[in-house]
């Protein structure tokens, strides 16, 4: 079992209690109730942290106050004071500190925790917290220790190569945050014991093959039986894992896609 030394990357700070509020607990469930997402459940009491996805708070400096860990999320975040006074977390980049200072500009210096358009960010800097649509908020390379690198400008758009190891085109007026998400050790723990998968709210994962053959394509069959098919299947027949292709051939974003994904051990 191991840990993330949190003593040394957290400031100690208590939440913000203005930022912070009590979330009701899915499990995976949607609206009417049914499972959606199975092997969700249970697990330890977490209250919302309210972050800053849009960052509409343009040309106004602000600085790090405190660095916190967030339940719902494994970057770490930050509790940012504005000049104008106001309060707002964000997900905090790599190497950054209570002290440090960033702003939110259509053109800025190129400095970690600077937030930009695409359009203005070199090519081979390495960029987090993208947007998909001008002003939507912030829905790429969110978790611990991910970034992509700005690889091309063309067209209107900006090319970037995601942490799947795809390239994708972005429109250059989207905005990004410049660095990497912080905790990027958060790969390297070892959860040792399936106890403390289920504070996280995971329950277990039943292999297929272990299921009956009405419950599960791999199921069946006397004794330790293959799967029987040269594909793995999910319980509902797609292909899925091991390195085979799932992805809509007919998907919206097909045309953004200038690499596809590489898959296996051997991505970079």
């Amino acid at each position: 079992m191991t840990r993330i030394s949190y003593r040394t990357a957290l400031s100690g700070d208590k939440p913000q209690k203005r930022l912070v509020k009590g979330v009701k607990r899915m499990a995976g469930r949607n609206s009417a109730g049914r499972i959606t997402t199975r092997h969700k459940g249970g697990g330890h009491k977490r209250r919302l942290r309210d972050i800053d996805f849009r960052f509409l708070k343009r040309d106004i400096p602000a600085i790090i106050e405190t660095v916190e860990y967030d339940p719902h999320r494994s970057a770490f975040i930050a509790c940012a004071l504005y000049a104008d006074g106001e309060r707002l977390y964000i997900v905090v980049p790599k190497n950054m500190k209570v002290g440090d200072s960033f702003t939110v500009k259509e053109k800025t210096p190129i400095k970690v925790g600077n937030r930009l358009q695409l359009k203005n960010v070199p090519i081979g800097t390495f960029v987090y917290n993208i947007e998909l649509k001008p002003e939507g908020g912030a829905k790429l390379a969110r978790s611990a220790g991910n970034y992509a690198e700005v690889v091309a400008h063309d067209g209107g758009y900006t090319q970037l190569k995601m942490p799947s190891s795809e390239v994708r085109r972005v429109l250059s007026t989207c905005w990004a945050s410049v660095g990497e998400a912080s905790n990027d050790e958060h790969r390297l723990v070892n959860y040792g014991k399936a106890g403390r998968n289920r504070w996280r709210g995971i329950r277990p994962t039943v292999r297929g093959s272990a299921m009956n053959a009405v419950d599960h394509p791999h199921g069946g069959g006397e004794g330790k039986a293959g799967r029987g098919h040269r594909r793995a299947r999910s319980k509902w027949g797609k292909p899925t894992g091991k390195g085979q292709k799932t992805r809509r051939p007919k998907k919206y974003s097909n045309s953004l896609i200038v690499k596809r994904r590489k898959v296996g051990k051997k991505r970079k």
